[in-house]
C-alpha cells in the first residue's frame, strides 16, 4: 500500500485487533453468527497482512496471487451463504463485495507500478471506475453502520450478562473499523 509507514502500521493494528475479536466471536452459540465471524476474521487478518508497509517488509512476488486466490475463494463462499440464506443473507453479500475488493487490491498491487492507477496522462487521469465504485460503496457502508451504533432509547435494565463474543455493539464497531480501514486502503491504492 502507498502512504506513510505510520498509517500502514495503524491499519495493521486496527485490522489485526478486529480479526482477533472476530475469532472470539467464533465461539457464539448461533451458527449464523459463527459463519459471519469467520469471514470477518479472515478479512481482518487479510487486511492487516496487506497493509504492512512495503518499506518494512517487501512481500514476495507470489503473495499477491495468494491473496487473490484466498479472497476469491472467500467471495465464492460468501456468495454461496448469501444464496442459502435468501433475503437474510445481506451481510454475506457485503462479504462478497469486500472479498472481491481484496482481490481487486491484490491484483492492483501486483502490477509493476504497484497500484491500479497506472501512469495516466491527460483527461483520462483520476480514480479508476472500480476504485471509485468501491469507495462510494464503503462510504455508504461506513455511514450506515455508524448510524446503527448510535444509542437508541429502550427499556432500562442490563439485558443479562453477555460475554465479549456476544456483544452486538462490539460487532458493529468492528465492522465499522474494517469499513474505515477498507476506505483507507482503497484511497492509498
Amino acid at each position: 500500500m502507498h502512504g506513510t509507514a505510520l498509517s500502514g502500521w495503524l491499519l495493521v493494528a486496527v485490522c489485526a485487533a478486529t480479526g482477533a475479536y472476530c475469532v472470539m466471536r467464533l465461539r457464539s452459540d448461533c451458527a449464523r453468527a459463527r459463519s459471519s465471524a469467520g469471514g470477518e476474521a479472515l478479512m481482518g487478518f487479510g487486511m492487516a497482512a496487506m497493509a504492512v508497509p512495503a518499506a518494512i517488509a517487501t512481500p514476495p512476488s507470489w503473495i499477491f496471487a495468494a491473496y487473490a486466490g484466498v479472497f476469491g475463494a472467500a467471495a465464492l463462499r460468501a456468495g454461496w451463504l448469501a444464496r442459502a440464506h435468501g433475503n437474510g443473507g445481506g451481510h454475506h453479500l457485503h462479504h462478497v463485495i469486500g472479498s472481491l475488493a481484496m482481490v481487486y487490491m491484490a491484483l492492483s498491487m501486483s502490477t509493476p507500478g504497484g497500484h491500479a492507477h497506472g501512469d495516466h496522462t491527460g483527461p483520462a487521469s483520476g480514480i479508476p471506475l472500480v476504485t471509485g465504485a468501491l469507495l462510494v460503496y464503503y462510504v455508504g457502508y461506513v455511514l450506515t453502520t455508524g448510524v446503527r451504533l448510535l444509542p437508541v432509547a429502550g427499556p432500562a435494565g442490563d439485558g443479562g450478562a453477555r460475554g465479549w463474543g456476544a456483544r452486538p455493539e462490539l460487532t458493529l464497531a468492528c465492522r465499522l473499523s474494517m469499513g474505515i480501514a477498507m476506505l483507507a486502503m482503497l484511497l492509498a491504492l
